[in-house]
């Protein structure tokens, strides 16, 4: 069902921070769940949802991302008209950063250009199988300027994280990140508000030299515009850390979770690649783990995510464990609570542990 609304997706959130998982890439494209990027739920919701004109504001080191995204085929947004967008910085150099390194004026020439009448904003650290054509259908109905998404579940989460208080459903207050809690409702990063209302308060905040543009540059407005809340009841996992990222990954192995995200009516598109099907060898043992294609597993491999082309040596033990795309663990490695990025070797007989908490991470292309 198509809706009379486009979409942007925040690739980045300047508060959000995965240590050494973001050095080469947008918070957005970072591999989640043994095949995904984290963009690919939030574009996956919009799409479904009937959305098919969406802008992807990205900040920084946004080569992967585009390198993901490619066309928007796989979302089947390779159109002629409308379709997938990246919005670039105007200007953003590893020797020169711009002291504005969001430009606006390229936000607002990609709105200006669209023709239709609401748009759904929407933060990208979300995983979640999101219904939007219920969150505009409700916007459109309650009259407010601006409807924000919240649920429940944030408390425990840590930062970063919006309080907010309503009554009567309008929105009087918020707090960020606030040391004590005046509201249990929560943020979930998307607002829905008409395309001409965003235009004139990008106008107001271009003609002040301002550069900054998230969903908060939107709900502190409350004060001059209705805003009224949109309670989600949808499973949803914030990733806002690199505790939360690991959290996240390691709740997919609960069957609840995943039915909910990956079983429903609705899919969750990602880029598609061939590879052969993983291999279990002689001696292996695995045990509640999520496990990609491509992979040979010779080792024990327990309550782990497991992405595509990963080697698993002899003896190895591997537990609770994220090991990322064509990594390699050498014979008796043991790895408990240990993050591995894409590219990277554990020689033989190495041990790392960590803590759910503090998980151990090994960047890209790293030999241990």
């Amino acid at each position: 069902m198509l809706i009379d609304a486009m979409g942007i997706i925040l690739a980045d959130n300047g508060r959000v921070k995965l240590g050494e998982l973001n050095d080469e890439r947008a918070l957005a494209a970072t591999p989640f769940g043994g095949r995904y990027r984290i963009i690919d739920f939030m574009l996956s919701s919009m799409v479904n949802s009937g959305i098919k004109h969406i802008g992807i504001l990205a900040e920084t080191k946004y080569s992967s991302l585009m390198d993901h995204l490619g066309t928007g085929s796989h979302w089947d947004l390779d159109r002629l008209q409308q379709g997938l967008r990246i919005i670039p910085p105007y200007m953003q150099s590893d020797f020169f950063r711009s002291p504005n390194p969001q430009d606006l004026n390229g936000l607002y020439d990609f709105l200006k250009h669209s023709v239709h009448m609401y748009v759904v904003v929407a933060e990208s650290n979300l995983i979640s199988n999101i219904n939007f054509t219920k969150f505009v259908k409700e916007h459109e109905k309650s009259g407010a300027d601006v409807t924000v998404m919240y649920n429940h579940d944030a408390d425990s989460l840590g930062s970063p994280n919006i309080s907010l208080t309503f009554e009567d459903n309008k929105l009087v207050d918020l707090l960020i990140d606030p040391l004590v809690r005046t509201s249990d409702c929560s943020s979930l990063g998307a607002v829905v508000l008409t395309r001409t209302l965003l235009m004139d308060l990008l106008t107001q905040t271009i003609s002040r030299g301002g550069s900054v543009f998230n969903t908060e540059f939107i709900l502190e407005k409350y004060k001059e515009l209705t805003i009224r809340g949109y309670e989600n009841n949808d499973m949803t996992l914030r990733i806002n850390s690199l505790a939360t990222y690991f959290s996240a990954s390691m709740r997919l192995l609960e069957n609840d979770v995943l039915q909910k995200l990956f079983k429903s009516e609705n899919r969750i598109y990602t880029k598609v690649k061939n590879e052969s099907p993983a291999r279990y060898l002689k001696g292996n043992h695995v045990s509640n783990s999520l496990l990609s294609d491509g992979c040979d597993i010779s080792g024990n491999v327990e309550n782990s995510v497991i992405f595509r082309g990963v080697r698993v040596g002899k003896h190895s033990k591997i537990s609770n464990c994220i090991i990322m795309q064509d990594s390699v663990i050498r014979d008796g490695a043991e790895l408990k609570n240990v993050i591995i990025d894409k590219d990277s070797v554990i020689r033989s007989g190495v041990r790392l542990q960590g803590s759910p908490d503090y998980p151990v991470v090994i960047r890209k292309g790293v030999i241990v």
